[in-house]
């Protein structure tokens, strides 16, 4: 299974050229595989078992069908060497940070065209006969696409639930460079079953990373992993991965969440606000200054918003209540606690019935500028008066006329202006994702949070909100928990969403710590 080309020995990457500029030459160190790879009798019964969808364990070889198909090759290079010699190369690349909702970890320069020994012998013996072999377990023909990159995994790095289907992927392995770990240093890649909607449920199996193993998967809808958060403050969970192309699995039609009821404002008066608000943001003056300022970014934040001895009494209730608080996933879209309303406390779900009330919305109207309340004056409220001048001028209309614009009345009579709300625990593992889904569904909106219990939160531990660009890595705004300050974002079609995952650091002296938002959505 090896190469025949003898350790040490430079081949010439550029004949053709050799005329026009300096011959330019590559090293590579020949990676010899396991025995077990070229072993005629393992690479049948693996074929055997997969097509089966049987478990089979032999040596270093052991395939396991649950909850997915996957396959495990210990002592993958033959020569230990080799792979101080590949760790070395790797760790002495350039490493960039990589950020966003899925993922927190360092990733190399592109390695298809790398040059250096190991890593070129590396990658030849991957995508030459290892790929081979592969193509013949898997009885399909793998294509020669090079696709391959090294991670570097370290204190709070994470790579959140996904199935890794894109267009040609049909194998994903991982090679894993890591000094001795346990389970309790975090980086295991877990495992998801799935339900009937194809959609993650729970972990059912945990691979903890080891020195020269192998590991690989055929990509298809219920090929949910993940690399859970690296718990270690001293190990670098180092390895190589990347996808073997080939054709894709059928895969069924995404499945769509039926949509949150969204519920028209409660009828309930002004008295509710003079009771909770800060009289300061009940100024008419200074809601005007407040809502220049939205119309100018369309998001602000209204710090010591609540009565402060309201905003105490909710947050001491919702540290000591029993509340029932339920996981809302799947996990490839979001991981936080919501609470059931009929468990609130009584001034918490008083707080609830201020965000819904239609004085609250007339009130929000005043900030933003949005139709949220009939009273609140429309965008084209000043060409009516000169409608009704024209309309009274003219004597007769015929009936066709009159039909037509009365279609025109009825379909741009003013919506019912609606929320929906959640009342939300984050604390260590809380997460939200940008997902297919939500970026066909998206629409112009005012999102509404009001956080407590966040006194202590500090940035690094995650959990703060990202506005992105759909489909675009630019970052457009990031809000920040902070106790008592309702923070108002207005978003259109093109702006997605996402929460921060929470790390460990957020629970790094036992504190424990959580925090808790109301967050709404309102809709003109």
């Amino acid at each position: 299974m090896s190469s025949k080309r003898r350790q040490g020995e430079c081949v010439n990457t550029d004949d053709k050229k050799k005329k026009k500029k300096k011959k330019k030459t590559t090293c590579e160190e020949t990676a010899d595989l396991s025995s077990v790879v070229g072993d005629e009798q393992v690479k049948s019964a693996v074929r055997e078992a997969w097509s089966r969808r049987t478990h089979y364990n032999h040596g270093d070889v052991e395939l396991d069908c649950y909850p997915f198909p996957h396959c495990i090759i210990k002592n993958f290079i033959s020569s230990e060497t080799f792979l101080e010699n590949l760790q070395r190369e790797l760790l002495e690349l350039n490493f960039h940070e990589k950020s966003n909702d899925l993922y927190k970890f360092k990733q190399s320069d592109d390695l298809r065209k790398r040059t250096e020994p190991h890593i070129t012998g590396m990658r030849s013996a991957l995508f030459g006969p290892f790929r081979s072999w592969l193509g013949e377990v898997l009885g399909v023909e793998l294509e020669p696409t090079v696709d391959i990159s090294c991670a570097k995994y370290e204190y709070t790095d994470v790579l959140l639930c996904h199935d890794d289907e894109l267009e040609g992927r049909r194998v994903a392995f991982i090679l894993y460079l890591v000094p001795q770990w346990q389970s309790s240093d975090g980086g295991t890649l877990d495992l998801y079953t799935t339900n009937s909607d194809f959609q993650p449920q729970s972990t059912v199996k945990s691979l903890v990373p080891s020195w020269n193993t192998l590991v690989l998967f055929e990509v298809s809808p219920v090929s949910f992993h993940q690399v859970s958060e690296v718990l270690s403050q001293d190990k670098c969970r180092l390895s190589l991965s990347g996808w073997f192309h080939g054709p894709s699995l059928e895969r069924p039609s995404r499945h769509i969440e039926p949509p949150i009821p969204r519920s028209p404002h409660l009828p309930r008066d002004e008295t509710l606000l003079l009771e909770w608000v800060n009289p300061v943001y009940l100024d008419i003056s200074y809601q005007e200054q407040i809502q220049e300022e939205f119309e100018d970014s369309s998001e602000i934040q209204l710090k010591d918003f609540l009565k402060e001895e309201k905003f105490r009494e909710v947050s001491e209730a919702l540290r000591l209540a029993q509340i029932q608080w339920m996981r809302r996933g799947p996990a490839n879209k979001r991981c936080y606690e919501v609470a059931s309303l009929d468990t609130l406390p009584q001034c918490v779900s008083a707080c609830w019935e201020l965000l819904c009330s239609e004085a609250f919305f007339l009130l929000l109207s005043n900030f933003t500028g949005l139709q949220l309340h009939y009273l609140c004056p429309a965008d084209d409220d000043e060409n009516k008066d000169e409608e009704k001048e024209q309309g009274n001028g003219e004597a007769t209309r015929s009936s066709t006329d009159s039909a037509a614009v009365a279609v025109k009345s009825r379909d741009s009579e003013p919506s019912t202006p609606k929320c929906r709300g959640e009342l939300r625990r984050w604390s260590h593992g809380s997460y939200t994702l940008l997902h297919d889904g939500e970026a066909a569904q998206a629409e112009y909106a005012l999102d509404l949070v009001l956080p407590f219990g966040c006194a202590d939160w500090q940035s690094e531990f995650g959990g703060f909100t990202c506005y992105v660009a759909n489909e675009e890595d630019e970052e457009l705004l990031t809000v920040y928990p902070e106790d008592n300050s309702l923070a108002l974002v207005y978003r259109d079609k093109e702006t997605l969403k996402f929460v921060k995952h929470v790390n460990h650091k957020s629970s790094s002296d036992s504190a424990g710590r959580a925090f808790h938002d109301f967050s709404f959505v309102y809709y003109e």
